[in-house]
């Protein structure tokens, strides 16, 4: 299988910068097995990426790419997809970058509804420049900008994003792989702004500091603490504390921008 996705990869930018152990490899091969499932156009897909960690993956793979600046892969992307809607534009970006510096861009690209399609590669923490804390680091947890533990509370992307308007919600991890490939394959069909946060782990920033010995043990805490969203939603609040729902969070169709961008170009069109 290794071999028939080869031609979806920038061999010649191997070996990768990827730290060993670092799920963002394993998200990226998620990424790889849905395009090739969707057998989508090379000449018409965009990987956009801004700045960190996962924002480098887009120079691995054999698309049409554009690595930007630190939080504004969705605006270029934006720029990119209303330039030419038939593009199917997918963003790579992670938790500092989307939900920091990118943060009020997530929010207006979940609110106009522009068919784009959101990885947010979650891992907690800023991997690229040495471990300070994003606003998904947890509370108590340590990094380098927090070494007496982290006191700000986090965000959950995904409710963020379906409260600002985003029309397909998704969750996943990298430990399961399977429905994380699924979900990326929905979110990409999927006409809209679709957000995928897919649950990664840093073993080398946020791991060591915060005692949790290798990836594996990382693993095995998403393992152990994901739950599927359908039922999640039936306990209790304290049968589900220290756990987080995956899978489908949300799926609801709403008018997409482009379509209703041009619905006013061509009525000027008309009345001229």
């Amino acid at each position: 299988m290794l071999n028939d996705l080869k031609h979806h990869l920038r061999e010649d930018k191997m070996s990768h910068i990827l730290c060993p152990g670092c799920g963002h490899g394993t998200i990226m091969n998620a990424l790889v097995h849905s395009i090739d499932e969707l057998d989508l156009d090379k000449d018409k897909t965009v990987i956009v990426s801004g700045i960190g960690c996962s924002s480098r993956i887009p120079g691995y793979l054999n698309f049409n790419t554009l690595h930007t600046t630190h939080g504004r892969a969705l605006a270029f992307a934006t720029g990119i997809k209303l330039a030419n809607p038939e593009l199917k534009v997918i963003v790579i970006t992670g938790d500092g970058d989307a939900s920091a510096i990118g943060g009020n861009h997530l929010i207006h690209a979940c609110r106009r509804n522009i068919d784009i399609t959101t990885i947010i590669f979650n891992n907690n923490i800023y991997g690229m420049t040495s471990g300070q804390f994003s606003p998904m680091t947890p509370v108590g947890s340590y990094a380098t900008t927090a070494p007496y533990g982290n006191i700000d509370r986090g965000f959950d992307l995904c409710n963020l994003a379906i409260g600002a308007g985003a029309t397909y919600v998704a969750r996943g991890t990298a430990y399961h792989v399977s429905m994380l490939t699924k979900l990326i394959t929905e979110a990409v069909s999927s006409k809209g702004f679709s957000v995928v946060e897919a649950v990664s782990h840093c073993p080398t920033y946020y791991g060591r500091r915060n005692q949790l010995k290798d990836a594996v043990t990382m693993l095995e805490w998403q393992k152990d603490h994901a739950m599927p969203a359908k039922a999640f939603e039936k306990l209790p609040e304290e049968k589900t504390k220290g756990k987080f729902p995956i899978g489908v969070l949300h799926d609801k169709p709403a008018p997409e921008y482009c379509e209703e961008y041009q619905k006013i170009i061509d009525a000027q069109k008309e009345d001229n």
